[in-house]
């Protein structure tokens, strides 16, 4: 159980639902001045990260084979005559991405390797972009045969223009790709590389760790220590072999804490069998068994190397045996279940009190090792005080800080870049050891972490261990957290519609969504420790990016991914994701014509640059306007058919769109939120066959039900301050629709049950006329609703009885602003999946119903500003407590005295 304060109040949850800039947008400002030469010319000597963007080929290389494989192309070159050259360029893919992870796990240092890298990405973008071409021709006819007339229906297959001059087009530059293909394929034998086909996730760098420390250069981690003692020391009920775990971020002192743990006198007294093994990559048991046998006492060294297995778990079982022992496994990366249960098989002798003690930064790991009676120590960073502490200890020698107050203050802003990282904290303090020019250390306060000289275990080779640890296919994933904003609140939803717009996310599988593979993959990001503050909300999450998570994601991505500040020299030649920070900086250079993405500064009004970037940029497929003053868009928007996704929120001069938008057949979302000019949705939005999600604010009186209705694809719809709409969906259905949401929209008093039974996700914001029963009355009929927001709704008193019908699949509850609500009904425990509810500013709400305690799985509660209830469910003391001590994670606003 843990009991904790509430976050500020954000009654607003602008984070995930609000049309204002979203907290995970693609816009951020860093601060980064000029630095001392001299300074700046030591990094070359120092250690020179690996990282860089042609560790991200590989995941590239897998998603562009699987789309050469896919029926579209195959249908697509058989009808252009041109199957055998796409056959031949599949397989030369396939041999050159044998070769891609070992150049990779090589981390290549010469300039003649990365070159060959860099071809190899450039030829595999240009095949990528007529591999859709052919997908943006098969969608075109489909919407000519649905939608078109008549006279458009006859027309042939690629008939764009002329048929026979695409046809020709087409085959010329499918085999100008192959000869590309085949010339960089020849030159894989110049680098000495090997065929590895399959992404082991192989952990570089890591040394043996032994468990001494010096306990007085250890600083602010007595609680922690004070903690895991006591689970070490407690007795446990089953009396089975427990677990403890530690676990953290890279950089954040799990060893030490471990060592400061395994070097206690409590714990040489209550342990007569302590043994310390470094694991790290190497879980094969055999190797595990005999470091466990050499690290107990008096071992003869070398005697086990030649022993079968059948000996070595012999002798450590009779090594073990009758004794209470304490095993420590540091820095454990393996998540094969299976290795795990056949070591605790071998060492679970039945000795009561026995402990393993283990280190891992993956929160899988830790609940895959857990017993009945384990616990771990999730790792938090250092308050503010130890670390700088720490930092002038590493910066100074014994008192001489005070000679140079100067520069303690610039040290403690160097300090809060590190997020209380103690390897982080004593890396920029080493850096600076015996220097007292002030520049040097502004250099330090103002730059990337990975622009300061590195040695080989500073806080960079620690990042690079987690980061190579990834499977490829979150390596591109990962390197959109470049594009993350600094206030660390990320939505998950806006990551699925990035991660799927550059085509990093597979399809998803019936019945699952784009949001669901996205979840997947941010859980996996989170049991890796890249995430933090990771709340599960079913159908969405939220989380926190450390900022040094956040650099490495910068480091990583670099020269494919890039940010323009006002002193950035130029755009690089390789850049293929480029977000302007200025908006005088619209025309300094005309853009590459390979970009995918373009995101525009806020308030950009450049109309020429906007004209130029539409007709040379024809393969984007993400185009941020957001917030910006544009009135109207060019026509020829139309013409970017590769175009994914199209962020027009927070335009508040827009009045309307061209009709041409309804020719981006590939167009999965459209964000026209906070558009408060937009008289109304171009016509045809029918044809936007691809579009999954639509967020709108328009001031038409009539929603177009009719033409929603006939996107089969759509999944995600939001309404925002659309003032004018009474009603909504009475005579249609919306099968595919998962996700619903209106805000603002004053006028809303009716919407049909029969779009809500099969939603996934419903939040209601700001919508006071509205009918919350639906007209079902006592009515509870079968819905499949995970995630539901109620916002801002004085008509709420008590919660609606349909509700009910959500009992099998609700897993989050948020009630927000409520001023009248007065109860939670009884029936509120029969939600046997409910594992998050939120109550937020309901001061007529006074207790909890009696039954809470039925509500098994619920896992994390928070109250906060509901005055009367937040006294009652003060824990220990509370009237209510009893009932909701069971929760794992509770959360309760402060009381007014």
């Amino acid at each position: 159980m843990h009991v904790g304060v509430p976050l500020k109040p954000n009654r607003d949850l602008g984070h995930l639902w609000n049309y204002k800039r979203p907290s995970g947008s693609l816009y951020f400002q860093i601060q980064n001045k000029i630095h001392s030469i001299k300074f700046s010319l030591q990094i070359c000597n120092s250690y020179l990260p690996k990282f860089m963007a042609e560790s991200l080929l590989f995941a590239f290389a897998e998603s562009l084979i699987a789309k050469l494989a896919s029926r579209a192309v195959e249908k697509a070159s058989l009808a252009l005559g041109v199957y055998r050259d796409v056959q031949q360029m599949k397989k030369t893919m396939a041999l050159i991405k044998a070769f891609l992870l070992d150049a990779e796990h090589k981390k290549p240092q010469n300039n003649a390797l990365s070159e060959w890298l860099r071809q190899i990405k450039h030829v595999f973008s240009d095949a990528e972009d007529i591999v859709d071409n052919f997908e943006c021709e098969a969608l075109r006819k489909h919407v000519v045969n649905t939608h078109g007339s008549i006279s458009r229906k006859v027309c042939r297959l690629f008939s764009t223009s002329n048929p026979l001059v695409y046809r020709l087009r087409m085959a010329r530059e499918i085999k100008d790709i192959n000869k590309r293909l085949d010339q960089v394929a020849a030159q894989r034998n110049l680098f000495g590389l090997q065929i590895n086909d399959n992404d082991m996730r192989v952990v570089h760098g890591r040394d043996m760790t032994h468990s001494y420390v010096n306990a007085s250069n250890v600083i602010g981690r007595e609680h922690e220590k004070k903690k895991i003692i006591e689970l070490l020391l407690q007795d446990d009920p089953d009396k089975s072999l427990s677990v403890i775990s530690i676990v953290g971020f890279g950089g954040l002192g799990k060893t030490t804490l471990a060592k400061l743990v395994f070097n206690d006198t409590n714990i040489d007294e209550a342990f007569p069998l302590k043994m310390w093994v470094c694991v790290s990559n190497d879980f094969e048991l055999r190797n595990v068994l005999i470091k466990i046998l050499n690290s107990a006492p008096n071992p003869t060294n070398g005697k086990f190397k030649n022993f079968d297995m059948e000996q070595l778990q012999n002798c450590l079982r009779n090594t073990l045996k009758n004794q209470k022992f304490l095993l420590v496994l540091d820095d454990v990366w393996n998540e094969n279940r299976v290795k795990w249960d056949e070591l605790r098989e071998i060492i679970d002798i039945s000795v009561e009190g026995s402990k393993v003690l283990l280190t891992t930064r993956s929160n899988s790991i830790d609940i895959m090792m857990r017993t009945k009676s384990s616990n771990s120590c999730v790792l938090k960073g250092l308050s503010d005080e130890d670390s700088l502490y720490l930092f002038l200890k590493s910066a100074f020698d014994d008192g001489e800080q005070k000679k140079h107050p100067q520069l303690v203050e610039i040290g403690k802003q160097i300090v809060k870049k590190c997020g209380g990282i103690p390897l982080a904290v004593r890396t920029l303090g080493s850096s600076l050891a015996s220097r007292v020019d002030r520049k040097e250390w502004e250099y330090v306060r103002d730059k990337a972490i990975w622009s300061i000289p590195q040695n080989e275990k500073d806080i960079l080779p620690a990042l690079e261990l987690s980061y190579d640890q990834l499977p490829s296919y979150l390596k591109p994933c990962f390197a959109c957290f470049s594009l993350a904003s600094e206030d660390n609140d990320v939505s998950s939803s806006y990551l699925a519609l990035l991660w799927d717009a550059l085509g990093f996310l597979p399809p998803p599988k019936e019945p699952e969504t784009i949001h669901d593979v996205a979840n997947q993959y941010l859980r996996e990001l989170w049991s890796r420790s890249f995430l933090t503050d990771f709340l599960d909300m079913g159908s969405t999450c939220r989380f926190k990016l450390h900022d040094l998570v956040r650099d490495l994601a910068i480091y990583v991505a670099k020269g494919e991914f890039q940010i323009l500040y006002p002193h950035t020299p130029k755009i690089s030649e390789h850049a293929q994701h480029l977000s302007f920070i200025e908006n005088d900086m619209l025309g300094q250079d005309l853009v590459p014509t390979s970009l995918r993405t373009i995101i525009f500064p806020m308030e950009a009004t450049n109309d020429a640059f906007l004209n130029t970037l539409v007709s040379r940029c024809k393969y984007l497929r993400v185009l941020d306007l957001s917030y910006s003053k544009y009135e109207s868009l060019p026509r020829w928007i139309g013409k970017l058919k590769h175009l994914r996704y199209l962020n027009l929120s927070g335009n508040k001069k827009l009045k309307g769109l061209p009709d041409s938008v309804c020719k981006l057949q590939n167009l999965q979302t459209l964000d026209l939120r906070g558009c408060i000019k937009l008289q109304e949705l171009p016509k045809g939005i029918r044809k936007l066959i691809s579009l999954r999600r639509l967020l709108v604010t328009t001031r038409q009186t009539h929603f177009p039900d009719s033409e929603i209705a006939n996107l089969a694809s759509i999944e995600t719809l939001e309404l925002y301050s659309c003032d004018n709409f009474e009603s909504l969906f009475e005579a249609i259905q919306l099968c595919s629709l998962k996700f619903l949401h209106f805000s603002g929209c004053g006028s809303l008093k009716f919407l049909s049950f029969q779009v809500i039974k099969n939603l996934e996700s419903l939040v209601i914001f700001k919508c006071s006329q509205l009918e919350l029963s639906m007209g079902l009355g006592n009515q509870f009929p079968n819905s499949r609703l995970k995630l539901l927001v109620l916002q801002s709704l004085p008509q709420l008193v008590t919660l609606p009885q349909w509700l009910q019908g959500s009992v099998n699949t609700l897993h989050s509850l948020l009630i927000v602003d409520c001023n009248n609500l007065e109860e939670l009904p009884e029936w509120l425990s029969n939600l046997i999946c409910l594992k998050l509810l939120i109550i937020e500013h309901c001061p007529k709400l006074l207790s909890l119903p009696d039954t809470m305690h039925h509500l098994t799985n619920l896992e994390h509660l928070e109250i906060n500003d509901c005055p009367e209830l937040c006294k009652r469910c003060q824990p220990g003391v509370g009237l209510d407590w009893y009932k909701i001590s069971h929760i794992k994670q509770v959360i309760i606003g402060e009381v007014e005295q």
